[in-house]
């Protein structure tokens, strides 16, 4: 065999091991690891003050809520179908859910120790504990059930259970009280089932109630399903309450659209949300000492099997002990945090224009202030020399100044165009309501592209300037929601650049009529072409290393799965090139596996502020080349969504995301490594370094910096 002959055929061997399932992760275990990190910020004693450990056990918990909604009903389904193929790291779904479930299980064990055994005494010495109706004074008692029978009583439906009632209907995260009752005058045994309403809080305060006073400082609260049971007397008189015991419901959430059957989208998505009320249940929670009578009646009715029933000791759905950081004790939360504004001192109608036109301009939210972005679209909308603004709109929240000032635009004589996605997921009832507000108004809304979701995060305004036309973009990797932007890790491009602003008119074409342009000068746009410019950069690095030994690339993501992108990103580490992969959830490739990815290495933070920032910098021979976007590596956002990448190209700029990436990567206190094995650890070693820290503290010297130069003093 000639030379030429034997290199291809250890070439062949060399790729069709990177085929093997041993390489992978399995998606949704990796995403279990990436919830379990966010449990151990409420683990660590010592991580953050006690209410924001609270807050940490909250966010745990509806993150498994959603993904049973939506990744495990999935699963389920799949099961139920006798789908048995393997993924690419060889599971089958139903060796996949075993895994789960055993997961689950264990999680859900820790976070009740560290909620119940740690969190809760620490709370009662800070003067906040949940206390039991029973042991308050008969005075306070009866304050307690006038409340009940004035505030409670009058929301609350029971509904029975018996030859003459059907099962009751129980919707999607209800928590629920199922009774066994005896009739005093037949002896007769009943059922019924007391829903907690949604519309009620959670956590009742016992302070909050009219006329009960307990003369100290201490807040005392009681669990609104305890409450009830204690009042049960109320809703059931002349009956013996025999037992109560909690549960609550999961079920499927997923909206599925057949779009191209689908005449009016909107109604459509209207219709699919009001469906998820009524999805298949796939996880039912009981307590241990729920009798087996009762555990037997729920699953024969819900139609469950056993393997979705969750046997889970103390409160049920702890998300909603969020409500606790309503308590006013700013001692046990975070130190407020106020950002850097780097727009103050820019007046006038034309301030953000003007701070355009003067160079290309990069924020880092939180750290920098979001208050650019709302002003540049309210300066367009009051400045009469703009004619038209172009947006997309994924997540903007309930109470959305974004939207209000695209509203005062329209109502101002300029051309809107919204593109609003409807499917953007648990967000679907706020874009419906923005989409119609806008609609009403006069702008021109569009839904998006069938078969796609639009993902990418772009604005466009068109303003008249000494007889010629200037376009201004805001370029960002994460949403026009500046609720999520005080606590959400994201960048914000402004640039006038004409290459960029005539690639966003050609997409917003495509997006909102019939343009079919596939060709882009500077803007890389799924599902066009940004499969095929990642190959491209990861092989042109291999490039740079085989020629120079110069081969490097930063990645930062939310998600790494597609299989063709690891598969370049292990071949790029077998030709020597380092890569550096910042990915907070899930990553479904191994680092450090000699001979395959042990020139990769993958850190994952979890702190204060969830990092959400999309960057790409690839080392291009020393002169490193930096892009930023909204797409993660993931097959949807390659192939089935409209995502954009945009290269920055300003000198300053590339350097100073660059040293944001390499503090990222030197964090040694709130990230964890990823091991050869997919499991993770915490690095602790070297000088202590909190990336997300020392980023406020940096924001805090621009702030003083920047006002010390705006007062001119």
């Amino acid at each position: 065999m000639r030379n030429g002959e034997q290199q291809t055929a250890v070439a062949t061997r060399q790729e069709s091991g990177l085929f093997d399932p041993a390489l992978f992760v399995n998606r949704e275990l990796s995403w279990m690891d990436f919830n379990q990190r966010v449990l151990e910020e409420a683990l660590e004693r010592d991580a953050h003050p006690l209410l924001e450990r609270v807050k940490f056990v909250s966010i745990f918990s509806s993150n498994l809520d959603e993904f049973f909604m939506i990744r495990v009903a999935g699963l389920d389904d799949q099961c139920a179908a006798g789908v048995i193929e393997r993924t690419v790291d060889g599971l089958t779904p139903q060796e996949t859910l075993d895994r789960i479930r055993q997961r689950v299980l264990a999680q859900l064990q820790q976070r009740n120790d560290c909620f119940f055994q740690e969190i809760c005494p620490q709370l009662e010495r800070q003067g906040i504990e949940f206390v039991s109706c029973q042991l308050l004074e008969e005075r306070q008692q009866a304050l307690l059930r006038r409340h009940f029978r004035d505030e409670i009583y009058p929301v609350l439906t029971p509904l029975a259970f018996d030859t003459g009632h059907p099962f009751p209907f129980m919707s999607n995260l209800s928590l629920n009280l199922a009774i066994e009752l005896e009739d005093e005058e037949t002896r007769t045994v009943r059922f019924a089932r007391v829903k907690v309403p949604g519309t009620l809080p959670r956590i009742l305060r016992l302070d909050d109630i009219d006329g009960l006073k307990f003369g100290d400082d201490t807040v005392r609260l009681v669990w609104m399903e305890n409450f009830i049971e204690y009042n049960l007397d109320q809703l059931f008189p002349k009956m013996r309450i025999l037992q109560c015991h909690p549960f609550r419901i999961i079920r499927d959430a997923d909206i599925e659209i057949e779009e191209d059957e689908a005449g009016d989208l909107l109604e459509s998505i209207e219709q699919g949300i009001r469906s998820r009320r009524y999805g298949k249940v796939v996880r039912l929670d009981i307590t241990p000492d729920m009798p087996l009578s009762v555990r037997k009646l729920l699953v024969q009715n819900l139609e469950v099997y056993e393997r979705n029933v969750y046997e889970i000791g103390g409160v049920l759905g702890l998300s909603s002990v969020m409500e606790l950081l309503r308590i006013d004790r700013p001692g046990l939360k975070d130190e407020p945090f106020v950002p850097h504004c780097p727009q103050e001192g820019a007046t006038g109608a034309a301030g953000m224009f003007a701070l355009m036109q003067s160079g290309d301009l990069l924020l880092h939210h939180p750290y920098d202030s979001f208050a650019p972005v709302e002003e540049l679209i309210w300066q367009a909308a009051r400045d009469p020399e703009v004619l038209s603004i172009k947006q997309t709109l994924y997540r903007v929240g309930s109470n959305s100044p974004v939207v209000k000032a695209l509203m005062f635009a329209v109502e101002q004589g300029k051309q809107v165009a919204v593109l609003v996605e409807l499917k953007a997921r648990f967000d679907e009832e706020n874009n419906i309501v923005w989409a119609r507000a806008l609609e009403d108004v006069g702008a021109h809304v569009v839904y998006g592209l069938p078969g796609l979701k639009t993902h990418a995060k772009l604005t466009q305004i068109v303003r008249r300037e000494q007889g010629r036309l200037c376009h201004y973009l805001h370029l960002g990797t994460g949403n026009y929601n500046p609720a999520t932007a005080k606590v959400y890790t994201d960048y914000s491009y402004f640039t006038t650049n004409r290459a960029l602003a005539d690639d966003v008119s050609e997409l917003f074409n495509s997006l909102t009529g019939y343009s079919k342009n596939r060709r882009y000068q500077s803007l890389i746009v799924s599902p066009v072409n940004t499969r095929q410019w990642i190959m491209s950069m990861i092989e042109r690095e291999s490039g740079w290393q085989q020629r120079e030994g110069s081969g490097h690339i930063i990645l930062k993501m939310n998600a790494l799965v597609d299989e063709e992108v690891i598969r370049a990103l292990y071949r790029a580490s077998c030709d020597g090139v380092r890569i550096d992969l910042l990915v907070r959830g899930i990553c479904c490739l191994k680092p450090g596996i000699p001979g395959v990815s042990d020139n990769i290495s993958v850190s994952s933070i979890i702190g204060r502020f969830l990092e959400h920032s999309r960057v790409y910098y690839f080392g291009n021979g020393g002169r490193g080349e930096l892009f930023l976007g909204s797409a993660d590596f993931m097959p949807r956002n390659l192939d089935k969504r409209v995502e954009t990448i945009f290269p920055v190209v300003d000198r300053r700029l590339v350097d100073s995301v660059r040293a944001d990436l390499e503090l990222m990567l030197s964090d040694n206190r709130k990230s964890w490594q990823m091991q050869p094995d997919g499991s993770y650890a915490r690095r602790r070693e070297g000088r202590p370094v909190n990336s997300q820290k020392l980023f406020m503290r940096q924001s805090s010297k621009r702030k003083k910096h920047h006002k010390t130069k705006v007062n001119g003093i």
